[in-house]
């Protein structure tokens, strides 16, 4: 027998079989077990909170530095160091009255000016500490914002992030998160809130509806879930969801003592019952 029909001849080993997406394998799994739940959940929370409607609320690179503002912060201390953002390093633009809309959790921000972004880019860096201390964490955060706005000057020859509106949105979700500091989450804020794309931003109140509720598995990581609502929800539900989802975690499903008796969607959360369709 030649050798080449002796290699032939050998018996074939198994293949070894591709682990499943386990995106792909938990959407399947909601669709088997639980039909229809993410669009109840979404007419459930509608009837409570209303259908919230898009409209951007600040110029990408504005809605970038006070989404990183907000990081482990409450939303009413991120004002603040947004407002002392552009009062220190005024740019002499037209001021806008902006309202931040259902789901924001603070009072609401000054009508003022973007910064001068050059100049808070090269501020030392101590001084830009002083100025958010404010919000919170400032020693994170004041490096975070000068590598997000020297990223656009070097790429871009200027600060404005308008050309992400013209990528596919995973392309300038990962644009984003190759700078130091911006996970996924500050991302989604900024390309949802500012063109509408089809992202899914999981905070905590998201992520905490989400797992008691049953939407993604228990054990998910915030990135896992970024991932599985993009399989879960259509591109047109994503801003509905999220600010649904929070204005329900903020209200309702609080992270103690949740008001059980007033949620809008009790028969098919499994915190409430762990056998809910």
């Amino acid at each position: 027998m030649s050798p080449a029909r002796r290699a032939s001849a050998r018996p074939v080993g198994r293949r070894k079989r591709a682990k499943p997406d386990p995106v792909t394998a938990w959407s399947r799994r909601l669709a088997r077990y639980r039909p229809n739940l993410a669009r109840d959940v979404l007419d459930g929370l509608a009837g409570a909170y209303g259908r919230p409607i898009w409209q951007r609320r600040l110029d990408p690179m504005s809605e970038l530095v006070l989404t990183i503002l907000t990081q482990n912060s409450a939303d009413v201390n991120a004002e603040k160091a947004f407002d002392a953002l552009r009062l220190a390093y005024p740019s002499g633009g037209e001021a806008s009255d902006t309202e931040l809309g259902a789901g924001w959790g603070g009072t609401g921000i000054a009508a003022l000016a973007p910064p001068d972004w050059a100049a808070v880019e090269f501020a030392p860096l101590d001084e830009l500490i002083d100025v958010i201390r404010p919000g919170g964490l400032a020693p994170q955060k004041a490096p975070r914002i000068q590598a997000c706005l020297r990223r656009a000057r070097e790429e871009r020859g200027e600060y404005s992030l308008e050309f992400l509106g013209d990528l596919p949105a995973l392309e300038a979700r990962a644009w984003l998160t190759a700078i130091d500091g911006i996970g996924r989450k500050t991302a989604s804020i900024v390309l949802l809130f500012c063109f509408g794309m089809p992202l899914m931003p999981v905070d905590r109140h998201v992520e905490r509806v989400s797992k008691r509720i049953g939407l993604i598995p228990p054990k998910a990581s915030a990135d896992d879930a970024h991932e599985l609502f993009l399989a879960l929800l259509e591109p047109d539900e994503m801003y509905e969801g999220h600010v649904n989802l929070i204005q329900h975690g903020r209200r309702i499903c609080h992270a103690r003592n949740p008001a059980h008796e007033i949620c809008p969607v009790a028969d098919r959360c499994r915190f409430i019952d762990p056998k809910a369709p």
